[in-house]
């Protein structure tokens, strides 16, 4: 008998099963349960004739249809799963927790794995995140001016065994024009939201979970409203850092970069930056000027950040100054303040 089970009752513990989306390919690029494995009942082109079907002809011919699309890749199926056991239950859901994964789990059931459903699907899953993002947590805003290095930071954080939660890792952008660093691909708004999900339930609410500041939008990526509304809200540790120590370091990590993904960052952002300063730092990085590059785009950053800085709660920034962007010492510092 194969089991079935409500989204709520297993929201949280998702890490228990082995979790099996047997939507096709395309539905699964768009956006899944982080950890899902894919074994697509129908290929995309296959699903297109069955729901082509389904308008035309009925629900019976549909289903017709979708079996001798099916056909002989039952075994195929069983094998795959069997290959991907971990000593943990299946989960295995579609879209809704219809006949796809219905079908599945019948079969997984009839072989003997030990199978159980998802009620509601995928949707079910989507329409549960919001909640996860309402929930309150104990933020800690790691805030600076661009160049401070505070996503290296974040990093030391974590090796110390603080909670940290790297948005822009999620977003797979670094948050300005030249965020994608000419080689980042963002996941998608959906799967944004699910990894973010799956990272908020890991940690816990009540103790520091360190953050860097961001606007709402990671590239194009936004993060979702009730949880950037406490973002906003929360006590943040705001690192001074010599303007001289930050041109440094981002001519270190930018000034490496293709040249003609600077350019168009540069053009992206001119209408802000203003035509002098466009035409000093394009100008600058065809002579290889690399830190002259840097200082034209910063003065920009620097004007951008104040204006987000005023916007918080006087109260809840706390000021951090440093002389040198020493990583580990500044994480060892600011772990410490409560």
């Amino acid at each position: 008998m194969v089991q079935k089970r409500n989204i709520d009752a297993v929201i949280n513990s998702l890490h228990n099963y082995t979790l099996i989306d047997v939507r096709t390919p395309l539905e699964f690029s768009k956006g899944h349960i982080p950890g899902a494995y894919n074994i697509p009942l129908l290929t995309n082109e296959d699903r297109v004739l069955v729901g082509t079907s389904y308008k035309q002809q009925g629900r019976q011919a549909a289903i017709k249809l979708g079996f001798e699309l099916v056909g002989s890749k039952w075994k195929h199926f069983i094998e795959q799963a069997e290959a991907l056991q971990e000593g943990k239950p299946f989960l295995v859901h579609c879209w809704r927790g219809g006949m796809r994964s219905g079908s599945m789990a019948w079969a997984f059931d009839l072989y003997g794995l030990h199978v159980e459903t998802l009620i509601g699907g995928y949707k079910a899953y989507r329409n549960a995140l919001p909640s996860s993002f309402e929930k309150t947590y104990n933020l800690r805003i790691l805030s600076g001016k661009t160049g401070s290095g505070k996503t290296r930071i974040l990093h030391a954080l974590k090796q110390r065994g603080e909670q940290v939660l790297d948005l822009e890792d999620l977003a797979q952008h670094q948050g300005s024009s030249f965020g994608s660093m000419g080689k980042l691909i963002q996941p998608s708004q959906e799967q944004f939201e699910n990894d973010l999900h799956r990272e908020l339930v890991q940690m816990d609410a009540e103790k520091p979970i360190w953050v860097e500041s961001e606007s709402i939008l990671i590239g194009l990526r936004t993060i979702p409203k009730s949880f950037f509304q406490q973002m906003e809200h929360a006590k943040t540790i705001d690192l001074v850092i010599p303007r001289e120590k930050r041109l440094d370091y981002l001519t270190a990590d930018y000034g490496v970069l293709d040249k003609e993904f600077l350019k168009f960052a540069v053009l992206a952002i001119s209408k802000r930056l203003g035509p002098e300063q466009t035409k000093e730092a394009l100008l600058a990085i065809r002579e290889n000027r690399m830190r002259d590059f840097v200082d034209w785009v910063l003065a920009y950053y620097d004007k951008l950040y104040q204006k987000s800085v005023e916007k918080r709660e006087p109260t809840k920034v706390i000021q951090m100054p440093f002389e040198e962007i020493k990583v580990n010492e500044i994480a060892e510092t600011i772990s410490t303040l409560k």
